[in-house]
Formats: structure tokens, C-alpha cells, sequence
């Protein structure tokens, strides 16, 4: 007999569609939730039933744990399965859930609470012994209290949202005149996407890799670790790739990480399947970092090297099942590796590029997976997370898996917004990947950039270069037309000039992914469709070169927009909670002198 007879998955795209593909193997029935603006997308329709549960934006669809659980009830289903992001790691939700008599397929609501409140967690670890990167245990509530911390730990600094996650709420501070800033920035980050203002600072470590142990716990006092994964490969405090295992861990240090994983979810009371966060200092020093209390988003490679169904050991586990295997039945063979394939644009820092998917292929063969909700038609929307697909590979060893993720890459078709599938090709053909390196400054570098602007995919009629005519820089685009000569097929590019006015919503790219595209006399325009955030000046504000005007959110990225130039202020045309199309005019920065 099925552990449930239906299971509801509160959440939208490839994990929703991954969920489904467990709850059909076990025999329990699929029931999908979605927004109005995802009517008609993939998860819907891989579902059995589907219910919607509002308007576009998720704080009044897939936030509405209110809706979800009447949702739930409505369709006679026993438990909820949360995915990742949205409300997985809501601890008042998980408790809506049980008060309403359903089974929560994840961790206790006090164990999500205890580690989503990261000071706690961190007064917790310390308590259990467990090492926790230096700094404060509890928030702080001034850029003077971060300054005398810096006074104390020493520089740089690395604040954070005490509720935060997902690399959101994070900010450096690399001396005192940027503590004001960055407490700033990081407390609406915390109010904005957590509800919750509080930031605590930790010793911001260089140049550190990013290793994460996946653990399994259940009800019985069972708890095991499956390895570690490196996720070092960041840009904002985000992860764009991840592998099993890390290329900096011998036998020796995965088994002492892995016992301090374990350690950590017990002092939590912990059950289900959940991640320990940590950083590896070059020295070889392992610090706990937080817990992340669900599935994570690249749990794929850990499948791959264990052979296990991580959504499967959830779902037992919620239905009150031990552990199918223990810590001496875990072996990891091969080497796993998995890309994230959003649409963002490289050449814009990484800007978040929602758009219509117009055509769509994906690879296949020997040891590939794709895990994705999407199909040539969709419309990538601003709304939501920028993730198109995952692509994972498996083989017998590193290297043969980055030649095998390369190929792939190669393989894989996404016509219509800049993705990310020239960036992972020129990266894991880096010297820095290919050797293990930690690829420091090389992930947001100008070289990385280039190289992955030429490797994109050429049928998407992106642009790849500029030329020079007389009124300034025109942007030109590879259009890719087949052709037959002498029986054989060839791919001929063309170059074809934009109108000057195509341009005006590009700009160059800038070191950190700060800016906005800058038109004429100095009219400053919006890089991405988005909402803006703040307004940081006012018209006839005096601004230097570089001085924050405004921030502009899409996609879960904060964007700021800075000045282009010494200038005043004009024509200020936006507000706070404004929305704004990509090349749309926020400002002037005009001449001093009025010229």
C-alpha cells in the first residue's frame, strides 16, 4: 500500500514536476497548485489534478499557505510536499499543515524555526560543539554595532539576514565607511523576503569553497550523511554550479565533515532530508555556515553518486518510516555535476532576462539529466525564480564528467532569452574548473564573459558584438541561415546592424553587475524589467560618478543602479514600488554646468 493516497505539492515549474515523478512511482496521486499567470505550463499538466490559488505575484498565490491548505483539503489529499523556496522552510506554515490535519513532508516546524533564525542556529552549534565561522550570535542593530565588531574580529565583514537564505540578505563590508550601506541593504533585504529586518555579521572568510553535506534523519534517532557537494561556483551569493564530490575533499575530511553534519541535525531534532552549509578555508578548516531544512535545488548530484531518490526518503520518512539504509550502506561512485540554466545575461552582470521561450531542445544520452518545467511557448516571467532547467551529468570520474557536461551543454537549445549555457560552457573549460580551483574573480570577469558570449547559443539572435558607426555604437546580431553548397551543409552567420534606437536599453558591462544602461546626455535607463526597490536621490541632487540612485528588483535579484556620471539629477520619473520595463528612462544625470 502507497504511505498516502494523494500528496499536494505546494510549489511551481521543474521541482513541482520532480515531486510527481517520485509520487507516481510509489502510486500516490499528483495534485499541482498554480498562479494565473502559470495556467497551461508543464507542472499543471503533469499533474492529476491542479487547482489555482491566485494572481501572478506568489505573495498572493504560492505564499498563500492559507489557500494551499484549503487547496490541499479540497482535493482530499493527506499531506504536503513544499519543494524548495516559496514556503518550504516556513515554519508557521508547516504548522498550518499539521493543525489542519495533514502530514508535512519535511522537517519539524521547531526544527525549521530553530535553523531558519540563523543566530539561534549558530548559539545551537556552538552549544553542540559543532564550529561556526566567527562572529556574533546575536543581531545586531546599527552600522555602528558592525563597525565594532569589525573593530574586534577584524575586516572584511559579511552581514546577513537572520532569517535570510538562498544567498539573499547578504552584504560585504570591507571597511567602516561601508557598514552604513550594507546594514542598509541587507535589512530590506531580510523585511523584503523573510519579513524579518535582523542581520548578525560573521568574519567574511576569503576566498573560501562553499561545501554542503547532505543528511538524512527520521523519527527513530536515525541520522546519515550522503556525501558532501562543492557549490563554490557563485555570483551574488547564489549558486550556479554544483558537484559531488568536492575536488578539495579526500576520504579522510569527507568523513569528518559528515559527522559534523550529522552532529548539527541532531542538536536541531531533525527528520527528513536537509543540508548543512559550510565553508573550507584553504587551510582546511570547516566551519558550519546554516542548515537549509528542505530539498535543495541540487540534490540531483548527490542522487547520482548514491543512486538513492532523495524525494522518496522524504516522503517515507513524513509517513513515519525509518531510514532505508544506514551511514555503512552509502557508497558514492563516479562524479556528479549539475549547471543551472537561467535566463540572465552574462554580458549584463548576470541580470535577470525574462522573455518567451520560442524554441527548445534538450540533451540527452548516456549519464544526462535534465530537470526543467518548461517547453518552447512559456514565457519566462519576471514574477519568479530565473531558472529555465537543470542539467546533470554523471560518469566514472571528474574529469570525464566535465567532458560529458560539456558536450551536453553543446546539445541544448533554449531560442528566445540570454541563458546561461555559454557561461557554464566557458567556464568548465577554464583552467581554473579543470584543475578544481575556486575560481575566485574569475566567475564575473570581463575574459569569462566574452568567451561565454561567443560560446552562446547562436540561433537565439542574441547580440555578440559592436560595431562603430557614425552616430556611436550600433549593436549588431549573428543571425544563423543554413545553406547547401556542393551537397554539403554549412551554417552561415550574418551581422546585421540594429537601428540606433535598438541600443539605447544596452549598456557595458560593470564589475559586481551595479548600473543601468546609459543613453544620451546622460539619461539613465532601467537594465531589466522589474519593481523598483528605493529611490536613493531626488531631483536636483548633486551625485558623484558611481553614487547609488535607485535599486531595481526582478527575478529575487536586487540590481543598483548607479550614477554614470558627476551630474544633477533630472527628470526623476520613477517611485519606490514602481514597475519598470528593461530601456525604460529613470533619470537624468545631467551636466553640472547645464550643457
Amino acid at each position: 500500500m502507497p504511505p498516502f493516497s494523494k500528496v499536494l505539492v505546494a510549489n511551481r515549474g521543474e521541482i513541482a514536476i520532480r515531486v510527481f515523478r517520485t509520487l507516481r512511482e510509489l502510486g500516490i496521486g499528483c495534485v499541482a497548485v498554480y498562479s494565473e499567470v502559470d495556467r497551461g505550463r508543464a507542472h499543471v499538466r503533469a499533474a492529476d489534478e491542479a487547482y489555482l490559488v491566485g494572481p501572478g505575484p506568489a505573495a498572493e498565490s504560492y505564499l498563500r499557505g492559507d489557500i494551499i491548505v484549503e487547496t490541499a483539503l479540497r482535493a482530499g489529499a493527506e499531506a504536503i510536499h513544499p519543494g524548495y523556496g516559496f514556503l518550504a522552510e516556513n515554519a508557521a506554515f508547516a504548522r498550518l499543515v499539521e493543525e489542519a490535519g495533514l502530514t508535512w513532508v519535511g522537517p519539524p516546524p521547531d526544527a525549521i524555526e530553530l535553523m531558519g533564525t540563523k543566530t539561534a542556529a549558530r548559539r545551537i552549534m556552538q552549544e553542540a560543539g559543532v564550529p561556526i565561522v566567527p562572529g556574533a550570535v546575536d543581531p545586531v542593530g546599527s552600522p555602528a554595532e558592525v563597525n565594532a565588531l569589525g573593530d574586534e574580529i577584524g575586516y572584511p565583514l559579511i552581514l546577513k539576514a537572520a532569517a535570510g537564505g538562498g544567498g539573499k540578505g547578504m552584504e560585504i563590508v570591507r571597511g567602516p565607511d561601508e557598514a552604513e550601506r550594507a546594514f542598509e541593504a541587507a535589512t530590506r533585504q531580510g523585511e523584503k523576503y523573510f519579513a524579518d529586518p535582523a542581520v548578525y555579521v560573521e568574519r567574511y572568510l576569503e576566498d573560501p569553497r562553499h561545501v554542503e553535506v547532505q543528511v538524512l534523519a527520521d523519527a527513530y534517532g536515525n541520522a546519515i550523511h550522503l556525501g558532501e557537494r562543492d557549490c563554490t561556483i557563485q555570483r551574488r551569493h547564489q549558486k550556479l554550479v554544483e558537484e559531488t564530490p568536492s575536488p578539495a575533499v579526500d576520504d579522510a575530511l569527507r568523513a569528518r565533515i559528515g559527522q559534523i553534519a550529522v552532529d548539527a541535525a541532531r542538536a536541531a531534532g531533525y527528520r527528513s532530508a536537509g543540508t548543512v552549509e559550510g565553508l573550507l578555508t584553504p587551510e582546511g578548516e570547516y566551519f558550519f555556515m546554516e542548515m537549509n531544512t528542505r530539498i535543495q535545488v541540487e540534490h540531483t548530484v548527490t542522487e547520482a553518486v548514491t543512486g538513492l531518490d532523495l524525494v522518496r526518503e522524504q516522503i517515507l520518512v513524513a509517513a513515519g518510516e525509518p531510514l532505508s539504509l544506514a551511514q555503512q550502506d552509502v557508497v558514492l561512485r563516479g562524479h556528479a555535476i549539475e549547471c543551472r540554466i537561467n535566463a540572465e545575461d552574462v554580458a549584463k552582470g548576470f541580470l535577470p532576462a525574462p522573455g518567451r521561450i520560442t524554441a527548445y531542445r534538450e540533451p540527452a544520452g548516456p549519464g544526462v539529466r535534465v530537470d526543467s518545467g518548461v517547453e518552447a511557448g512559456d514565457e519566462v516571467s519576471g514574477l519568479y525564480d530565473p531558472m529555465i532547467a537543470k542539467l546533470i551529468v554523471h560518469d566514472v570520474d571528474r574529469e570525464r564528467a566535465i567532458a560529458r557536461m560539456l558536450r551536453a551543454l553543446a546539445e541544448f537549445r533554449i531560442e528566445g532569452p540570454r541563458t546561461l549555457l555559454g557561461f557554464h560552457r566557458a567556464l568548465l573549460e577554464h583552467p581554473c574548473f579543470v584543475c578544481g580551483e575556486t575560481c575566485e574573480g574569475v566567475v564575473e570577469s570581463e575574459e569569462l564573459a566574452k568567451r561565454a558570449d561567443e560560446l552562446e547559443e547562436p540561433f537565439s539572435h542574441k547580440t555578440t558584438s559592436m560595431t562603430r558607426g557614425p552616430d556611436g555604437v550600433l549593436p549588431t546580431v549573428p543571425r544563423i541561415v543554413g545553406v547547401e553548397v556542393d551537397g554539403r551543409s554549412f551554417d552561415v552567420r550574418l551581422h546585421v546592424t540594429e537601428p540606433p534606437w535598438a541600443g539605447l536599453g544596452r549598456r557595458r558591462r560593470e564589475r559586481g553587475g551595479s548600473g543601468a544602461a546609459v543613453g544620451a546626455n546622460g539619461a539613465v535607463l532601467s537594465p531589466m524589467q522589474g519593481t523598483v526597490l528605493k529611490v536613493a536621490v531626488a531631483e536636483g541632487d548633486a551625485v558623484d560618478a558611481g553614487q547609488l540612485l535607485l535599486v531595481v528588483e526582478a527575478m529575487k535579484m536586487e540590481n543598483e543602479i548607479v550614477a554614470p556620471r558627476v551630474g544633477v539629477v533630472r527628470e526623476l520619473a520613477v517611485t519606490p514600488g514602481a514597475g519598470v520595463t528593461s530601456g525604460q528612462l529613470l533619470c537624468l544625470v545631467a551636466d553640472p554646468d547645464g550643457e
